[in-house]
C-alpha cells in the first residue's frame, strides 16, 4: 500500500469523514502539521481550510499508531 493512502486510511480510521488535503508523505510529527484540515465553508461554498488540527482524537501519535498497523 503507498505511503499516501496508509496515511488517509489512518486519519479515516481515527475519525470517520474528516476532511483534509496534503502533499507528500507524512513521516514526521512536523510534516503531520501541514496538513490541512478542512473546518467548514465561507459563503461562496469554498472550502475554509486550517493547518492548526481541530480534532482532538486525532494526534500525531495515534495517527502514527494507526499508520504502522497498516
Amino acid at each position: 500500500m503507498e505511503n499516501n493512502t496508509k496515511a488517509c486510511k489512518a486519519i479515516q480510521i481515527l475519525k470517520e469523514g474528516v476532511q483534509f488535503s496534503f502533499t507528500g508523505d507524512i513521516v514526521t510529527e512536523a510534516d503531520f502539521n501541514k496538513i490541512n484540515w478542512k473546518t467548514g465553508v465561507d459563503s461562496e461554498g469554498v472550502s475554509i481550510m486550517t493547518t492548526t488540527n481541530p480534532h482532538s482524537e486525532i494526534t500525531f501519535v495515534k495517527f502514527k499508531e494507526e499508520y504502522d498497523k497498516l
